[in-house]
């Protein structure tokens, strides 16, 4: 895990991090560059998902505090507050209905998908809303460096957060290590 004090956004642009909602949910995420992430869902009600190159409004609000929020192809809509320095994020998911009723539909790769994310949302309820409002706790913090693709490149798999905060997923350079 990287050890670095976060003061600009430069310093957060490009950082991939893990982290664990108080709820249970852990959740993989990278700020690819200062207009787009990548992400991984590793538990939770979509477990399994998985977003590269989603556009998102990324800020430093003060520093060391950055938020990031974006609207996904299914209509959730998804705010988070970093506090890297103390390992800290608060984050709201905004579920449509058809999200929650049918979480399935969403757990794949999404960019291959698109089209069936946007009938889905069109198909189906997307009122009330699923709000899921959560602390989490930084759980590694890795300086990929901004527009490496490396970061989030496949499904995840039952392990794989273990096997990234063991330093057996990436090389020193961030790159994937020998597959698993």
């Amino acid at each position: 895990m990287t050890e670095k004090e976060f003061k600009t956004l430069d310093d957060f642009l490009g950082t991939h991090f893990i982290y664990t909602y108080d709820n249970g949910w852990e959740y993989e995420w990278y700020a690819k560059n200062d207009h787009t992430v990548d992400y991984r869902i590793h538990g939770g009600m979509v477990a399994g998902r998985w977003v590269t190159d989603q556009e998102a409004n990324i800020v430093m609000l003060v520093p060391g505090i950055y938020k990031v929020a974006w609207t996904e192809p299914t209509g959730t809509d998804v705010a988070l507050d970093f506090v890297p320095n103390e390992k800290k994020l608060n984050g709201t998911i905004f579920f449509p209905n058809w999200v929650q009723q049918h979480p399935e539909i969403t757990v794949t790769y999404q960019n291959e998908h698109i089209d069936l994310m946007e009938e889905s949302r069109e198909k189906y309820a997307t009122y009330p809303k699923y709000v899921v409002p959560e602390f989490a706790h930084i759980t590694y913090i890795g300086d990929a460096g901004q527009n490496n693709n490396d970061v989030i490149n496949e499904a995840p798999y039952a392990g794989m957060t273990d096997d990234i905060r063991a330093g057996k997923f990436y090389t020193d350079d961030y790159k994937h290590a020998a597959k698993h």
